[in-house]
């Protein structure tokens, strides 16, 4: 399993070609306490960049972007029911939603983990 991070502080765990993707926790620590989040439905097309969720926390709404273009095939029904998951576990079972990547490619456009840790730093 590859894993990979964005800018705008996604995480990416490919497994062949599907790929789960949520918020890292330096987001989740940033953002507060989850109270509302809206995820995209099975089957919906993503592209790279592009708007995939929003979440609303007690300090700001935000969008979540997709790190990778593909489609939809499952989103975490649990955290609508429970936004709160994303602040105990935003990089394990607080997934936000599992996309079929359509161009594995673009994995070289993400940060490693140590990577992603150096320019969190100089935020």
């Amino acid at each position: 399993m590859e894993e990979r991070f964005s800018k705008s502080h996604e995480w990416v765990h490919l497994d062949g070609d599907v790929a789960t993707v949520g918020i890292t926790k330096y987001a989740a620590d940033q953002l507060g306490d989850f109270v509302f989040v809206e995820l995209p439905q099975a089957g919906k097309t993503l592209k790279e960049g592009a708007e995939a969720a929003v979440v609303e926390s007690v300090k700001a709404a935000s969008e979540i972007y997709a790190p990778l273009s593909g489609e939809v095939s499952e989103s975490n029904a649990a955290l609508s029911s429970d936004p709160a998951k994303v602040n105990v576990d935003p990089e394990g079972e607080a997934w936000f939603f599992k996309l079929k990547v359509s161009d594995r490619s673009a994995l070289q456009n993400l940060m490693t983990r140590d990577q992603y840790t150096e320019y969190v730093k100089g935020l």
